[in-house]
Parts: C-alpha cells; structure tokens; sequence
C-alpha cells in the first residue's frame, strides 16, 4: 500500500502546478528531456494523498487543463488566428476542452486510484502506465501527442522505440516517475523500503539506454553502398493571411507576390547553397495547380513549370486539386522538362478547420464556423521519386500537417 503517514509539506495545488512547470520545460527545451524522470513525481504525490474518488477526478481534471496550457499554449495562438476570434477566446476554448484534448490524464488518475486501494504500489503503477497509454490508443487525440515524444533528444533512450514506439517510451517515463515517486514516499521506511522501488526505476532506464547504446554502435556500422543523398532547400516565405490580402490586393496580386517572392528565395537557395531540390510550404500556391480556373490561373501554372524547367531542378510544393467528389489539399511534384510527375492528397485533413464529416456539415454549422473547411480526405499514402540533376534519386514519402501524427 501507499505510504500516506507522512504529513504534507506544501499544499496540493502546489504540486499539480510544480508538475505542469516540469513539464512545460520538457515540452519547450531539449536539453531538458532528463526531466521526464521526474516530471509527474509532484503529482502523484499528490494523488497518493487524495482519499476519495471526487478528490481524485478533480486533480485528474485540473491536470488535463494545466497539461494543455503547459504543453499547447501555442494552438491556441493558431486558433485564435485561423478563426479571427482571438488568442484570449482561443485558449479559452482550448482549456475549456481539455479533458478531451488529454483524457489519459483523468483515466490514469481514476485507475491508478481504484487499483491502489486494493493491490501494492507496483500493480497500481503497472495498471495507471497501462490505463494511460491504452486511453492514448483508443480516443482519437487530436494531435496523437504521448508523453515518449519528449525522449527525441536523447539519442540512447529514444532507440528504444524500435521495440515499443513512442508509446513503449511513455510506459517507461510513468514507470521511472512511479519508481522515484515511492522511493520519496518510503524514504523514512528504511534502506530496503526507499531502495527497492529506486532500483526498480535505475535497473528499468539502465535496460533501455543499454539497448540505445548497442543500437547505436550497429547503425555506426558503414552501409556497403553510399546511399542517394539529395540537398534540399525548404522555402518559407511567411506570407500569411491569404484572405486578408485577397480582400485588400485582389487574388491576383496576391498570387503574383506569392510566386514573385518565392521564385527569389528559391533562386537565391539554389545559387549560394547548392541545392539538389526545391521545398514549397503548404498550400503555397492558393488555387488548383494544373486545373486552372482562370486564364490567369494556367499562366501562373506555366510560369512555375518555367521556372522548374530554368532551374534545373526538381519542386515540390502544396497546392490544391480537385475531382468530381471535391477538393484536396496537395503536394505537386514538378521536374525540369518532364512537366508534373505526381501528386499526394493530405490524408488527415484538420478537423472543421479543413475538413467536416458529412453527418456533421451543414448551412447551421457553415453559418457559426465560417472559417470552417472544405476539403476532402485523400486515399493514402503515396511514395514518389525526387531526381536530381545528375541522375541520384531518392524515394520519399510525403506528409501534410496532421499526416505525420499518423505515419
């Protein structure tokens, strides 16, 4: 059983708020990924001390709501700017929705609670990672976040996702946290009491940064052939609020400035860096590329072939398409004097800000939501070829935004 005779030593909200600065310096700082040793450890301090089931489910509640503001302050600056309603409404929203945003945080407080009244800290520990990682599977979270994602700096532990991916890495930052968290709570209990689960957490790390390291020395083995390698050069030209401009400049200024600027940055990559390709953002090009609407709309598709074919090489770049079913957010391979090798549709378009399922659209909802999207979901993923100039190629597969949450 828990260890609760020790008398508190700062109020409770201090800890669920010591938790959420922990974590927002995970979350924002690489270097500062050895935290996640310790990060929940305020918490669940916490929560041993919570005695009944409604005690329990508020620190699990408050948790979510301190987790997305620590972790995603910055959505709720792109929503706020996507929609027009503002930052403050924005991030409103955001904490207000929460328990939906991060719900393993309230089932992992409820399970770890039911668990611990009737089994040892090591099945409660075992049942709260279990009921964590299971609730991040099955509930549809919007942005596929798990706390093992924060373990990407840290070359030896992060090898581990070969055996268990980012989830087998949250598994092993809730255990560490459980383990350092008993030793503390049993550390007036003797040598054995605070020690056992210490080196329970030291032997658990040891294993995974030992299969890190072996990794590691396997990958530093030279392949038998020098692999393709192409330079890519990634142009971002921070050109925001296409509609805003369209109203002000007309659509055909707008899309004259967007090309006019990037064929410079574009240019200017390819002269003083040597890039092998060209990489335009998302939805760069703000209409339907090799459909075009206008006259003016198949000189700009011309002119952007004109410029692959004067450069010499290779461009990907997003662009909209359509069919008979609707539109799609793109991506357009383009090489020098072949003309459009290919195109891949966004397979997980954003929800209502991009996409609206068929049972939930309508004139009421396009009515309070007027910024809400269109698109349709594309069919898949897709592997394409870049070739550079001088014959390398390399396979790769594109993602848009959301697609990467779901490789």
């Amino acid at each position: 059983m828990p260890a609760t005779n020790a008398s508190p030593r700062w109020p409770i909200p201090a800890s669920l708020l010591a938790t959420a600065a922990l974590v927002a310096l995970f979350a924002a700082i690489e270097p500062a990924w050895p935290l996640a040793a310790v990060l929940l450890v305020p918490w669940l301090w916490a929560l041993d001390r919570a005695r009944s089931w409604r005690g329990v489910a508020a620190q699990g509640l408050a948790m979510t709501v301190l987790f997305t503001a620590a972790v995603f302050w910055w959505f709720a600056i792109g929503i706020g700017q996507f929609t027009g309603v503002g930052t403050g409404l924005a991030t409103a929203a955001l904490l207000l929705g929460a328990p939906l945003l991060q719900p393993q945080i309230l089932v992992f407080a409820l399970v770890r609670h039911a668990v611990g009244r009737a089994h040892g800290p090591l099945l409660r520990a075992l049942a709260g990672a279990a009921a964590w990682v299971a609730t991040e599977a099955l509930w549809p979270k919007l942005l596929g976040d798990t706390l093992g994602h924060g373990l990407q700096p840290a070359d030896a532990l992060r090898q581990a996702a070969d055996l268990g991916g980012a989830t087998g890495l949250t598994v092993v930052v809730l255990l560490t946290n459980e383990a350092i968290a008993q030793a503390i709570a049993r550390r007036r209990d003797g040598l054995r009491a605070w020690g056992l689960p210490l080196a329970f957490g030291t032997a658990m790390l040891a294993a995974v940064a030992g299969y890190g390291a072996w990794r590691l020395a396997a990958l530093r083995v030279p392949p038998a052939a020098e692999p393709a390698v192409l330079r890519v050069a990634m142009v971002q030209a921070s050109l925001t609020d296409y509609e805003a401009r369209r109203r002000e400049q007309g659509a055909y200024a707008v899309v004259r400035e967007v090309l006019d600027t990037h064929f410079g940055l574009s240019a200017s990559a390819l002269r003083d860096h040597g890039a092998d390709v060209l990489l335009w953002s998302e939805t760069v090009y703000p209409t339907t590329f090799g459909q075009p609407r206008s006259e003016d709309g198949a000189a700009f598709d011309a002119e952007i072939q004109g410029f692959v074919d004067a450069m010499g090489v290779p461009l990907v770049f997003g662009t909209y398409e359509r069919d008979t079913l609707g539109e799609y957010n793109a991506a357009v391979f383009l090489e020098p004097g072949r003309g459009r090798l290919g195109s891949y549709r966004k397979t997980h378009p954003f929800p209502l800000t991009e996409h609206v399922p068929e049972w939930l659209d309508g004139p009421a909802l396009r009515s309070a939501l007027p910024w809400t999207g269109g698109w349709r979901a594309g069919d898949g993923a897709r592997v394409l070829p870049l070739r550079s100039a001088d014959g390398r190629e390399v396979n790769v597969l594109p993602l848009i935004c959301l697609d990467d949450v779901h490789p």
